[in-house]
């Protein structure tokens, strides 16, 4: 099999630099290998991968050229509900206080305030409950939600701060 000059140069500068995953790293290594002449089994000793997998990424560089081989196409199933603009927004809104009229922010309340606020245009309680769960944030359990801080304080009865220890 042979690369063509801009492949090459393209996959050896994706195996040279930057953050990869590991599996486009792989793929970029098996095209090198194959383009320097070497067979199927070799390359697959030389990566540690299986002599099909060796085979299938020649025959997608074969069939679709290098983007093919090094990339999945997307996979099937549905987008994520809240992007990270939507997440951040949200998990600021609950760390500020309560709405008027309210004590603290419960899942129900989170979710129509982020409508009524146009955050997201609609949003599910359990997306909300999931996105609590993931920062470790429990509002219907406090008056006033805490983010941030590290370290030990000292705070007086009206909530407010003193000092560090």
């Amino acid at each position: 099999m042979r690369l063509t000059a801009d492949d090459r140069r393209q996959a050896e500068a994706l195996l040279r630099g930057g953050i990869q995953p590991v599996r486009t790293v792989r793929r970029a290594w098996i095209l090198r290998q194959l383009g320097q002449g070497e067979s199927c089994s070799q390359v697959s000793t030389q990566v540690g991968v299986a002599v099909s997998t060796v085979y299938e990424v020649r025959k997608r560089y074969e069939q679709g050229g290098l983007e093919r081989a090094l990339y999945d196409r997307p996979r099937p199933g549905a987008e994520p509900a809240l992007d990270a603009g939507q997440k951040q927004r949200i998990i600021a809104m609950v760390c500020s206080p309560a709405p008027s009229g309210y004590s603290r922010w419960s899942v129900r309340l989170i979710v129509a305030e982020a409508v009524k606020r146009k955050l997201v245009p609609t949003v599910g309680r359990e997306t909300i409950r999931l996105l609590l769960l993931s920062h470790d944030l429990k509002p219907w359990r406090e008056k006033n939600v805490v983010c941030g801080g590290v370290g030990r304080r000292v705070y007086r009865e009206d909530g407010r701060c003193s000092g560090d220890l």
